[in-house]
């Protein structure tokens, strides 16, 4: 029988209170200080010392305010709010680390994909040691935080999902030919422009949830588990894209920027 290997993941997330409710009181608690940069690095360090795979990041683009009719209750028991930015953690919980894997949650509401695309900068950074969680938020607030009148209903979410996703894995896979960066210092030529090319992804359906969908809604494809230093970058985000280059441990390829 085949064993399969023993995954050990860290779960936070850069708020006040993530799951432990309350603990923020205590004075022996570094909750508070989840705004500072110090208490992160020592944690890494932590987690790296102890043999774990990957420190997971939740996040969240909204308030809990279905309790009392309003958002009340969490912001005066500091329910995962105030909440900062998981990703902007990673660059320096890796230079703290080698192997140590990151991953961090955002939502495919929340980022144009060609915007998100450019976290291929966090993969060059870390040496390949970021992954995505792939989240299509469940809050309403966080619809109405990002520009739409209502939550969109559950599988028009998932389909923008499907459609968000072959857009990014285009920009990481397409945009840029494997021998593309030549950095020939004789010809003076860094990139060859015959083998960087532009993906035509603007036409406006990832703002209109109701429109037509370039997938089938097919959640489970996505539903993986993150990596950690026996996987690859981007392991369960990309399984179904080229893959062989990126799980020997060569950096993504930047997507194409301008346009």
């Amino acid at each position: 029988m085949m064993r399969r290997p023993l995954i050990l993941n860290a779960f936070s997330m850069n708020t006040v209170s993530h799951i432990q409710q309350g603990l923020w009181v205590r004075d022996d608690t570094r909750q508070r200080e989840y705004h500072h940069l110090a208490p992160w690095l020592e944690l890494a360090e932590l987690l790296e010392r102890g043999g774990f795979d990957t420190l997971f990041l939740a996040d969240v683009v909204g308030l809990y305010d279905t309790y009392g009719g309003g958002p009340d209750t969490a912001l005066r028991e500091a329910l995962q709010v105030p909440v900062n930015d998981p990703a902007l953690l990673i660059p320096a919980m890796a230079t703290v680390t080698e192997h140590l894997g990151f991953a961090f949650t955002s939502s495919v509401l929340q980022t144009p994909p060609f915007t998100f695309a450019q976290v291929s900068t966090l993969d060059h950074l870390t040496g390949g040691r970021v992954a995505w969680n792939i989240v299509t938020s469940p809050l309403t607030s966080a619809a109405r935080n990002l520009g739409f009148a209502d939550l969109p209903p559950h599988d028009a979410r998932y389909d923008r999902a499907d459609e968000y996703l072959e857009v990014v894995c285009k920009l990481w896979e397409g945009s840029w030919e494997d021998d593309a960066v030549v950095v020939d210092r004789d010809a003076r030529v860094y990139a060859d422009p015959s083998k960087v090319h532009p993906i035509d992804h603007h036409h406006g359906r990832f703002y209109d949830v109701a429109g037509p969908h370039l997938c089938e809604p097919s959640p489970q494809a996505h539903s993986d588990p993150v990596p950690g230093r026996r996987f690859g970058p981007w392991t369960g985000v990309r399984r179904q894209a080229r893959r062989g280059r990126l799980r020997r441990g060569v950096p993504a390829k930047p997507p194409l920027r301008g346009g």
